[in-house]
């Protein structure tokens, strides 16, 4: 079977209708007790306790599933965040609120003068990765205490025990989007986009409530903290809503996991090529340095991050506005793979950190163009009464009490085989060494008590090639004397060029007239998403950023059907310029000239890259060789 249908979209619903109202019943009135308890706890951020002197792990949310009561307590402590007060410091709202919209206060930490407009998080900076790292340590630790308290309940005897003994080592799980999913399932996991009901099995026993990975309902909207239409007017988060600008649009879950199903190796060669063909902490971490020729790839974690918050946004969804993200469920499991993928690299490039840099982008507690450095406040972080933690207090995951399976050893020698292991499914770079995909185990009574309800959906065309269907033969033509060629996109541009979101298309070959099918063209060479929307001045400043499409799998494919001689410079250069073609689209749907976008400059660059000769070493890539500009205008 071709490696593409392996992760091609499982049926999801086409469009799903949240039941609001139908939380878990305890039977009694249960949360004043715990609401009392946390109101005498103090704002700091300390994580989880470790168990025994051990550290548990975060675990990838298919996993979780196979573990049913700690699976359990998630579900029932995400619902119990949900239907808390939003005035209550522990809700889902005020939690999600620290990100930014509704742009209050937090923790008793004011807003500078002129920050009052924005929200805490760092974007575009080289704060983003440490920044994120102590707000996931902040939510897992309200989570875990809600927890701990929801196994309390459960009736004395075994039952109680089980799940008391689950709560100890629970930890918030990620998604990792960049894996080949389990046979027939999408990137986009039922758990998430399947349903908007889910059996939640709770000390009152199994009941249906509202899927609180589907959906967030505010209670109430303030649509005066979302000022975007048709956001003012959505009552619910929304995922690729349909029709995108209608106040009583739909979620689409089923068209957010095509997309996302669609660009799986694009995500998957980015996220190889950041771990393999960058070490430097500044320039991997962010996307607000400004790239010259010299650099071997403009990417950065922080713009891959920002395609996938489009992809699961659906392109005009809240995950896809930096200012509403934080409200959709997903937020926090995409933004847990982040920080995995962060102790990852951390691992390979222990030796670079942190350096000043000043700050592009505004935040409730950072002026434009103050110095961030390793000792900037994380705010509004507490690590203990008046002072805040600080890049360099974070730098090690483990002091928040969790870690990831793939940096449990401390290894760097573990980290390559792992990335080997889950990222080189379309790699060029590793077409020369085998490699075994981890296998999520698959929870056949999860998946067939969907079944009856759903439907059949076409599948997404993907790439004509991966590296599960070459023969050597075919390898051969591509690697030569241990080395090939790999072919980028390299992007600048304004990142609030259009006042919102937006995403930047390159296609080989015919492009589409209708812009709503141009995610699962077979032409598609790839796209890259523009993470904006509404903060306190945004639009006012050129915010430069950078990041890339890679070509080379794309390219490959054509070589495979014949197409295309070779990667080598002398046909590839001339294929690409006869054939690439860009597109631009807002996060309305709106197709915008690309002349019009300030800032976009788009240059086709290769480099000779040493492939990996086995698991245990990555590709290094040579000098970077640029070949031409795509006209913009």
């Amino acid at each position: 079977m071709d490696l593409f249908f392996l992760f091609s979209m499982l049926a999801l619903p086409v469009l799903a209708v949240p039941r609001a109202d139908a939380r878990y019943d305890y039977g009694h009135d249960v949360r004043r007790a715990l609401q009392k308890r946390q109101a005498a706890q103090p704002a700091i951020t300390t994580g989880a306790p470790r168990v025994n002197g051990t550290i548990p792990l975060r675990m990838e949310i298919r996993q979780l599933q196979q573990h049913h009561e700690q699976w359990s307590l998630y579900i029932l402590a995400l619902d119990w965040m949900q239907f808390t007060s939003q005035d209550d410091p522990y809700s889902w709202y005020r939690m999600a609120g620290i990100h930014a919209a509704p742009f209050v206060d937090y923790g008793g930490v004011p807003a500078l003068p002129d920050g009052g407009e924005n929200g805490y998080c760092t974007h575009v900076s080289n704060l983003f990765p440490t920044w994120h790292r102590p707000y996931l340590a902040y939510f897992e630790q309200v989570m875990y205490n809600i927890v701990q308290y929801i196994a309390s309940l459960y009736p004395e005897g075994p039952q109680r025990a089980r799940f008391q003994q689950a709560a100890q080592t629970f930890r918030m799980p990620y998604w990792d989007w960049a894996i080949v999913p389990p046979n027939n399932q999408s990137v986009l996991p039922l758990s998430i986009g399947g349903e908007p009901d889910i059996v939640a099995d709770g000390p009152n026993g199994p009941q249906l409530i509202a899927n609180p990975l589907f959906t967030f309902t505010f209670k109430p909207l303030n649509p005066s903290a979302f000022p975007e239409y048709p956001f003012f007017k959505w009552n619910e988060t929304k995922r690729a809503p349909t029709p995108s600008d209608s106040p009583r649009a739909i979620s689409n879950n089923s068209e957010v996991a095509r997309m996302l199903d669609a660009g799986l190796s694009q995500y998957q060669t980015r996220l190889y090529n950041l771990f393999a063909n960058n070490g430097n902490y500044s320039t991997w971490s962010n996307e607000a340095w400004i790239p010259d020729p010299t650099n071997t790839s403009y990417d950065s974690i922080e713009s891959l991050h920002d395609t996938i918050h489009l992809a699961a946004g659906g392109n005009s969804g809240h995950m896809a506005i930096i200012a509403y993200s934080a409200f959709d469920p997903i937020f926090f499991l995409h933004h847990a793979n982040v920080d995995r993928i962060f102790a990852m690299w951390q691992i390979l490039h222990n030796d670079s950190w942190v350096e000043p840099m000043a700050a592009v982008e505004p935040t409730r507690t950072i002026s434009y163009g103050d110095s961030q450095n390793s000792t900037t406040n994380l705010t509004p972080f507490f690590a203990h009464d008046g002072q805040f933690w600080t890049s360099d207090m974070v730098r090690d995951h483990r002091v928040f009490n969790y870690t990831y399976s793939e940096v449990v050893s401390n290894s760097r020698s573990d980290v390559i085989a792992a990335i080997n292991k889950l990222y080189t499914d379309f790699s060029a770079a590793t077409m020369s060494i085998g490699h075994e995909r981890r296998r999520y185990p698959r929870n056949q009574t999860f998946v067939d008590s969907y079944k009856s309800r759903l439907g059949s959906h076409k599948r997404t065309k993907g790439p004509a090639w991966n590296k599960a269907t070459s023969d050597m033969a075919f390898v051969n033509r591509v690697v030569k004397a241990g080395r090939c060629r790999e072919w980028i996109a390299n992007i600048v541009v304004n990142k609030h060029a259009m006042n919102t979101s937006f995403k930047i298309y390159l296609f080989l070959g015919e492009v589409p007239n209708d812009p709503s099918t141009w995610e699962f063209s077979s032409d598609l060479a790839g796209s890259m998403g523009v993470f904006s929307g509404h903060m306190s001045g945004s639009g006012k400043q050129r915010r430069q950023i950078s990041g890339t499409i890679p070509l080379t799998s794309t390219l490959i494919g054509r070589v495979y059907n014949e197409k295309l001689q070779s990667l080598d410079s002398i046909h590839a250069e001339a294929y690409l310029r006869e054939n690439l073609e860009m597109r631009v689209v807002a996060s309305d749907g709106n197709v915008v000239e690309p002349s019009q976008v300030d800032g976009l400059k788009i240059s086709i660059a290769s480099s000779n890259v040493q492939v990996a000769k086995s698991n245990a070493e990555l590709a290094r890539w040579g000098r970077v060789a640029t070949h031409f500009d795509l006209h913009t205008g």
